[in-house]
């Protein structure tokens, strides 16, 4: 019987800060390609074609008072203006394996939700970062590496916009 390997721990980094303790939960980026439909002359039916990636966005929820940055680069005109890094520790509970998880991601914090406060409570607040820059590495191998801005989409290793860089004269 084999068991899945169990996120047992987490840290957030945002803009170079420490948030060990801080952050209560997150929701990683989802990756999903855009697909529109397409049915030409000859065809027995429609096929779906890839335009790419959607647009991805990371939600965190800190507890408490907001942590220390978050607002410094809010409102930036700067596409990449915040990082966040998330580092996870995965674990078998068949061997004690840990595998290492990091997701770098930079972008833009677009929302940052109003805690609600009630004495004695543990207040916290949502922020969603749009994000124009993805890393995913697991294991110390860079699974996928996306960057919106500078046409990098590399799927292990793999460049799948070479082609089109190159016919562009990029």
């Amino acid at each position: 019987m084999a068991l899945p390997k169990i996120l047992k721990d987490f840290n957030l980094f945002g803009d170079g800060n420490n948030w060990q303790g801080l952050i209560q939960s997150l929701t990683l980026p989802e990756l999903a390609r855009r697909m529109v439909e397409y049915e030409g002359g000859g065809m027995e039916g429609p096929i779906e074609v890839d335009m790419g990636n959607e647009l991805m966005e990371m939600t965190w929820t800190p507890g408490g008072l907001l942590v220390d940055g978050v607002y410094d680069t809010w409102g930036s005109p700067i596409h990449d203006a915040a990082q966040l890094r998330f580092t996870g520790s995965y674990e078998s509970d068949e061997d004690g394996t840990v595998v290492p998880v990091e997701v770098v991601v930079r972008g833009r914090h677009k929302t940052i939700g109003g805690a609600e406060a009630s004495k004695g409570d543990n207040s916290t607040a949502e922020i969603t970062t749009t994000i124009s820059y993805y890393k995913l590495v697991i294991d110390g191998e860079t699974i996928i590496e996306r960057d919106v801005p500078g046409m990098v989409f590399n799927v292990r290793g793999e460049d799948r916009m070479a082609d089109r860089r190159a016919a562009l004269g990029l």
